[in-house]
């Protein structure tokens, strides 16, 4: 063969393959550049899931919008998902500006306070004078129902820079001593109070002498028993200083005799029944059960305002709340909002004893009964105080209720409860950018760590540019033996 013949295959192979090596070099510098660029403009994501389940919710930008602290989430061993996320925070207030913790070696004081390792994932909320650390376990809790783990790194995360920016949090004390119910039945309520900046004291008001100064909210829950009347004395003293009070009533099935009690309850003109309400509504009930009893709270409530859905509260035998006459209310100088009612198919029932699902002839019409009401007592023309009183206990606790042979849920999960409780106490302390349903997302964002980010982007890297490589070794030896 021509040895000029064969300089021209050579040159023009080279060309060649010199050709096909700047074009992979172009599309891999294009795609790096192209990654650097969008990466620094950090432009918002784009989320087209129907719960918007990657986007900061409404609800969270009412609780920020009023911001004026400096806040820094700062973030150590996640990916890319929890910056989206903290960038998110960063576009809705400029007080809030986010940090990538590369290692720990200058932060040693979070390894001695919190116990994390170079090895754990966390995110620390911090402001000139206050922090909080949220570890990885953190940011997701069990659907005990379903046996799925929910995420909830959003609520987590405004929450925690809620209580890093109180200054003050609102005391929410909790009555002892006479309850039916111990507080451990409230821990899951409790523990959400605390979660949205509150601080939660238990008060028994024997030992204590009087309700605290800064007592916000009193919530008193079932009785077992009379209240004591220096307990009464001070409640009334509480009262006419403008305190509020969150009342969660159960039936009095027992006929307990409350004279003390009762005389609380007559400041608003309110009290309870002995009997349970039961619906005849079957939309109204949970599984074929009537003494679930579902209600609506009245959209234009206080408690509800500015939301675009209805909040169903589920009481579980319930009693129902008798005001007295609107002549009798403005003697008091009382208002009254009615917060729920049952359904025209509810009737109330007395006779305990009988098991009968459905309405007999010893039971009452119970129809549009009053199941939750708010009532304001106006002190003198600048002290008003108010009580948000349910006429069920049951619905506000953890007690776990059998929804199938293997699964159960806390009652305070039933329909929109514990939102409805939340929503209570926010307007009570005065909070009424925290009235919201809150986001709940029934699955969990898979966050990989730092490590595992990098072995991702290698295996996005690589594998692409070996399939070229590979691809142009075997057409050059498919030339060469030619």
């Amino acid at each position: 063969m021509d040895n000029k013949f064969i300089q021209i295959i050579k040159n023009k192979w080279l060309r060649s393959m010199t050709l096909t090596l700047l074009l992979v070099a172009i599309i891999i510098c294009a795609y790096l550049a192209i990654n650097f660029a969008v990466e620094k403009a950090e432009f918002a994501d784009i989320d087209l899931t129907k719960e918007k389940l990657y986007s900061i919710s409404q609800q969270t930008k009412d609780k920020l919008q009023n911001l004026d602290t400096d806040v820094t989430i700062s973030i150590y061993n996640f990916g890319e998902s929890m910056i989206d996320l903290a960038n998110q925070y960063v576009r809705l207030n400029d007080h809030i500006k986010i940090e990538k913790v590369e290692n720990l070696l200058s932060k040693t004081e979070w390894k001695n306070e919190y116990g994390v390792t170079d090895t754990s994932a966390f995110v620390v909320i911090s402001t000139k004078n206050r922090e909080k650390l949220l570890q990885e376990y953190d940011l997701v809790t069990m659907d005990y129902s379903t046996y799925q783990q929910i995420d909830v790194t959003e609520e987590k995360l405004t929450n925690a820079i809620l209580d890093v920016t109180t200054v003050e949090k609102p005391k929410i004390c909790f009555l002892t001593g006479h309850n039916i119910y111990s507080t451990t039945y409230f821990q899951y309520l409790q523990n959400a109070f605390v979660e949205e900046a509150n601080e939660v004291e238990e008060l028994n008001l024997i030992t204590a002498g009087k309700v605290p100064d800064d007592c916000k909210v009193l919530v008193i829950t079932a009785l077992k028993e009379d209240i004591k009347e220096i307990e009464k004395d001070r409640i009334l003293d509480y009262i006419k200083k403008g305190g509020e009070i969150l009342l969660l009533l159960d039936p009095n099935l027992d006929n307990v005799k409350l004279p003390n009690f009762q005389k609380v309850l007559d400041e608003y003109g309110v009290s309870i029944s002995n009997g349970v309400i039961l619906e005849g509504d079957s939309n109204k009930m949970v599984s074929g059960a009537p003494n679930f009893v579902i209600s609506t709270i009245n959209s234009s409530s206080s408690i509800t305002k500015n939301m675009t859905m209805d909040l169903n509260v589920c009481l579980i035998n319930p009693g129902r709340l008798t005001i007295v006459s609107d002549d009798k209310l403005k003697e008091k100088n009382v208002t009254t909002e009615i917060l729920a009612t049952v359904s025209d198919k509810a009737f109330y029932r007395t006779d305990l004893q009988n098991t009968n699902l459905s309405k007999i002839s010893s039971d009452e019409d119970a129809s549009g009964n009053t199941v939750a009401a708010m009532l304001t007592k106006q002190i003198d023309d600048e002290t008003a105080s108010k009580l948000i009183v349910f006429a069920n206990t049951a619905f506000a606790t953890n007690t776990q209720i059998p929804i199938s042979q293997t699964h159960a849920s806390y009652a305070l999960d039933f329909s929109n409860n514990k939102d409805i409780i939340l929503n209570s106490i926010s307007y009570l302390t005065e909070r009424e950018n925290n009235i919201t349903i809150r986001k709940n997302i029934e699955v969990v964002n898979y966050d990989v760590t730092e490590a595992q980010n990098k072995m991702i982007l290698t295996i996005i890297f690589t594998i692409p540019v070996l399939i070229v490589v590979i691809g142009i070794v075997v057409w050059v030896l498919r030339r060469r033996k030619k």
